[in-house]
């Protein structure tokens, strides 16, 4: 008896390999994914100005890195003993003023690059409710990606359409084939509970932002369904972490499965058997480590770490 729906998933047919280089940008489920590419040794930047959520700060960003708009003094202002960028997550705070200018465009240049090398550009949406900044001109640039514990009444919050996130996508997408055009695009929608927003926000939200999407169905990008794969495949709260709202280690490592058994070229499976054997190796703790069988063991392991490091030189442990 088969106690679950599958989800079925076309094989990509621009798969990953370890000579891809992948762009995650997205909501905190995008580092989790990120953090699967990291322990495999695949080539990927994750969120290189933090957790963005909404489909328009994501595409400032795009287009601040493309069309070279650095960030300025005009940018930031002070709050709580920091300068911050709404722009921006608060990793990217600091106590000073001149600092963090530099680090948001020293990251601005590099992310730039990686854009113009990226091979997968995977993005993962979160929300399709925002806060606009009250004193700002009402553009796409009075909606904050973070606002930074300021005070509420400076904000007025709405929900994108799905047209205008349907636009804002299309705007990503252009704006990334402008100085990249063979990138390929998958898109998902992160399947945390937005729940601050009410339940039947949180459905309207992710109902705009999936059918947004689809509305924009052209090669080169796919949709994984990793909201799906949560609500129907995992339909239960213990795949849920103690918050009920995150996915737990368990959900995120069967998203990951069915995601690496559709994206990643099957070439690469043996490869990504052995760093898995070298990542459990180097998280060995013996219990004599100046013993002649651990120094066997570490040798052993060197020499695996050796001979796949000559096939790809990119790896690093």
């Amino acid at each position: 008896m088969n106690f679950t729906t599958k989800i079925p998933i076309q094989k990509s047919n621009f798969p990953i390999d370890y000579n891809s280089k992948i762009i995650s940008i997205g909501s905190c489920f995008a580092e989790n994914m990120g953090e699967k590419f990291e322990y495999f040794k695949f080539q990927n930047c994750v969120n290189p100005f933090g957790i963005i959520f909404n489909p328009i700060s994501i595409e400032n960003l795009i287009n601040r890195a493309v069309n070279k708009i650095e960030f300025t003094e005009k940018d930031i202002f002070f709050h709580n003993d920091l300068w911050h960028c709404y722009e921006v997550h608060s990793l990217l705070s600091d106590t000073s003023s001149e600092l963090i200018v530099q680090n948001l465009n020293r990251v601005l240049h590099l992310f730039r690059t990686q854009i113009i090398e990226a091979s997968h550009f995977i993005v993962t949406y979160g929300t399709s409710w925002v806060y606009r900044l009250r004193q700002a001109q009402p553009d796409s640039l009075s909606i904050v990606a973070n606002c930074h514990k300021a005070p509420q009444n400076q904000f007025d919050k709405e929900i994108l359409s799905v047209e205008i996130i349907e636009k804002s996508i299309e705007n990503s997408i252009n704006l990334i084939q402008k100085i990249n055009p063979n990138c390929n695009f998958i898109f998902t929608i992160s399947p945390v509970r937005h729940i601050k927003d009410g339940f039947v926000e949180n459905q309207r939200s992710k109902a705009h932002l999936i059918s947004a999407i689809h509305s924009y169905n052209l090669q080169p990008t796919t949709y994984f369904p990793s909201y799906e794969i949560m609500m129907d495949e995992l339909r239960d709260y213990r795949f849920y972490a103690e918050d009920m709202l995150h996915p737990n280690q368990i959900a995120i490592d069967y998203i990951w499965i069915k995601f690496f058994e559709s994206y990643i070229s099957e070439n690469e499976f043996a490869t990504m058997n052995q760093v898995c054997e070298i990542q459990r190796a180097l998280k060995h703790r013996p219990f004599n480590p100046n013993s002649e069988n651990h120094q066997i063991f570490l040798k052993k392991v060197n020499k695996k770490i050796r001979t796949l490091v000559s096939r790809y030189p990119q790896i690093q442990f």
